[in-house]
């Protein structure tokens, strides 16, 4: 069988080539295109029927994009990584852009063999990590997820925490004396790191002493977290209460208090960080500090950088909040 052309859809629809080349790139829409509706809904038609598919690696040749997007998400099954995909999956559905994942795959090699019209990056924390952005950036289309790097060749993606980690714990303490905190063990071996700073220093707010046994430290996957919350909840005196440094460990808590027959927030209230969707949607609701609209946004971003390179640089801040829902819901 004969792959069908531009030729043979031009044919087909009684119009130009060129005619086709506008329609099928989505160039009508603007001024000056000279393209009906009717002549733009046929030359679609005549597409389908003919089972027309673009040459992709002529058209990138020709417009210099190939309609790919990357994304380089640590951990796939993190409710985070999920929210992301999920969000820039439902955002290219109607822009003509495929997205790509790499999967367990170091973007520090990956990019260099890969032609995206744009590449999202949600980890640069090794040392040298800034200055090899820089580099590659010259060749791609970066956007980059971080906390304390600065716009250089690249876009940045940053969650302003504020205070909202300290209202979590503020809200826990207020009604609860035995809080503990869930957190990768890497996280736990200096007092400075941010998210578990803010747990010791909401004890120390409340006048609440620290304990070591209410700690309880996971190595980065959700089977890891539930057997330390299910260690953490089967202690002789239990927490009441769990601050988790991430949504998927605030969510592998809930799910080990279940498992252990235990009510939340009745037994045990637990609140997370990142607001997630998979947080919010599930049941009991997750209490969760992190930003608002952010996943959406952050879709829609990703969207308007791969139809415009043009646009200079920039860093774009998503301030965080409390959400308080069925975990730890809002004291009456």
């Amino acid at each position: 069988m004969i792959r069908p052309t531009i030729k043979t859809v031009a044919a087909e629809a009684g119009v130009s080539t060129a005619t086709v080349s506008y329609v099928l790139a989505g160039r009508t829409k603007g001024q000056g295109s000279g393209i009906s509706e009717a002549t733009a809904t046929r030359v679609h038609a005549a597409a389908n029927a003919l089972g027309y598919r673009p040459n992709q690696a002529a058209r990138t040749i020709r417009t210099g994009k190939s309609n790919l997007m990357m994304l380089s998400l640590t951990m796939l099954s993190d409710p985070w990584s999920l929210s992301v995909s999920k969000a820039v999956g439902a955002a290219v559905a109607s822009a003509g852009i495929t997205p790509m994942i790499l999967a367990d795959t170091d973007w520090r090699t990956a990019i260099k063999r890969q032609g995206a019209d744009v590449i999202f990056i949600d980890a640069a924390d090794r040392e040298g990590d800034a200055e090899l952005l820089t580099e590659l950036a010259r060749s791609n289309h970066l956007v980059v997820f971080s906390e304390t790097l600065e716009p250089n060749g690249f876009d940045v993606i940053r969650s302003v925490a504020g205070t909202t980690m300290a209202q979590a714990m503020d809200h826990l303490t207020a009604t609860h004396s035995k809080v503990a905190c869930v957190a990768p063990g890497n996280s736990l071996r200096s007092s400075t790191t941010i998210r578990y700073g803010a747990y010791l220093d909401g004890l120390k707010r409340a006048g609440i002493d620290f304990r070591p046994d209410y700690v309880a430290a996971f190595e980065g996957d959700e089977l890891s977290a539930y057997q330390a919350a299910v260690a953490l909840l089967q202690q002789p005196d239990p927490p009441t209460a769990i601050f988790a440094t991430s949504d998927y460990a605030a969510i592998a808590a809930v799910h080990a208090a279940q498992g252990l027959r235990l009510a939340v927030p009745e037994d045990v209230a637990v609140i997370g960080i990142g607001n997630t969707l998979q947080g919010e949607m599930m049941a009991p609701s997750l209490s969760s500090v992190g930003p608002s609209d952010f996943f959406t946004r952050l879709a829609d971003f990703l969207v308007d950088r791969a139809n415009d390179h043009g646009k200079p640089h920039r860093e774009l801040e998503f301030p965080w909040r409390l959400f308080l829902r069925d975990s730890a819901p809002a004291v009456s």
